[in-house]
């Protein structure tokens, strides 16, 4: 059975676009994006594994639709976020010599949008980009909503600018090319958005989660679709994230810790690391006596089914000393005025952001949990 392909729009005044959903958008990309280019010149930014697998797929749509090709193929992994590889990716955008008008396009996972995206925005003050994202993580959360970013020594994410892209593209069939790793990556983003704030569709996750990391047609354009519009909702709401953007990073200050410990490589995927967070966000829920035991336990049970680290011990790279921990929670973005700010949980569907967390029950909580005192 065909399945339709379904729009989801990010309404940003002055900035809105579309989030388009469904199989052979690749192939029929170079219709689509035709009408937004000023002159028919396209630079694809992917990395080696993307373009081994679909860039000749991408190139033969754009070019049957008129539109030069200029190809930048960079590394795999998390470490292409860098200063070097920034510096790479701008050099040869400006290599090519392209007009501010001239259109980038992000082909890849978050490593490829993130990287992309911000060399779009710093390069000639700002050029439009369009995100087309190859992973079921990237789908669901990092191609929406504007967020560029590299990685620094001290920290996730923490040098980067807010640049909308015109268009997303996440087409289905590039998720079946996905290793089983990738898609339960994925798919901690996409239980992360009913935990945080829809418990209708946490618990529809319960019943067809498997089927979603499956990659089953029907479940898996649900999941995106849905989590594409939980996310528009908030952005639209809050661009910035000076207010209820921040729910978005639900797990990610336990998470990105985690990830800053192992070095940002292959021990703990950012999906992983997420998925470790929110079980870690509702467990401390429990501990500070925000969140019921039945609530915190039920989120947990969920994440295990899906093949998500819940604990401090099944993250490799380990044991994690507890104040190593703090030290990395304390370059979240979220932090104000040193002090700790972390997104957690009243029950499933029902996150906030609680601000001044006091360190001395984080660090007796991650004790507990694990970590060495």
């Amino acid at each position: 059975m065909s399945v339709p392909v379904r729009t989801v729009p990010v309404a940003l005044e002055g900035r809105a676009y579309d989030v388009l959903i469904g199989p052979g958008l690749i192939d029929g990309a170079g219709a689509r994006l035709a009408p937004l280019f000023k002159r028919p010149l396209a630079v694809v930014i992917m990395d080696e594994t993307v373009a081994g697998l679909h860039g000749a797929r991408l190139r033969a749509s754009l070019e049957g639709a008129g539109i030069t090709v200029r190809e930048i193929v960079i590394a795999p992994g998390e470490a292409a976020k860098s200063f070097a590889g920034l510096e790479h990716v701008c050099s040869a955008l400006l290599d090519l010599g392209l007009e501010r008008s001239d259109l980038v396009i992000a082909f890849g996972g978050g490593v490829v949008g993130d990287l992309a995206g911000f060399a779009a925005a710093i390069i000639k003050r700002g050029m439009d980009f369009i995100q087309i994202p190859t992973t079921l993580l990237a789908q669901v959360d990092s191609s929406v909503g504007g967020k560029t970013a590299i990685d620094a020594p001290q920290g996730k994410n923490l040098i980067g600018a807010f640049h909308q892209p015109r268009l997303v593209l996440a087409d289905l069939d590039v998720l079946a090319t996905l290793p089983a790793r990738e898609r339960v990556c994925g798919y901690a983003e996409v239980i992360k958005y009913g935990l945080l704030g829809d418990a209708d569709f946490f618990n529809w996750l319960e019943v067809h989660g498997a089927e979603v990391i499956a990659g089953a047609p029907e479940a898996l354009t649900h999941a995106i679709a849905r989590s594409v519009e939980l996310k528009a909702k908030i952005v639209a709401e809050d661009e910035r994230e000076s207010g209820a953007r921040a729910l978005l990073n639900l797990g990610h200050t336990f998470g990105h810790a985690v990830e800053a410990l192992t070095g940002f490589g292959e021990a703990i995927k950012h999906g992983e690391a997420v998925g470790l967070g929110c079980a870690l966000a509702f467990r401390f829920s429990r501990a500070l006596d925000l969140c019921p035991s039945q609530e915190a336990d039920r989120a947990v049970r969920a994440l295990a089914a899906a093949g998500l680290p819940t604990h401090l011990h099944d993250a490799v790279g380990g044991p994690f000393g507890a104040d190593a921990l703090i030290d990395g929670m304390r370059q979240d973005k979220k932090a104000e005025g040193g002090a700790l700010t972390f997104i957690l949980a009243r029950a499933i569907g029902e996150a906030f952001v609680a601000k001044g967390v006091d360190p001395a029950k984080l660090r007796d909580f991650l004790i507990k949990e694990g970590a060495a005192p």
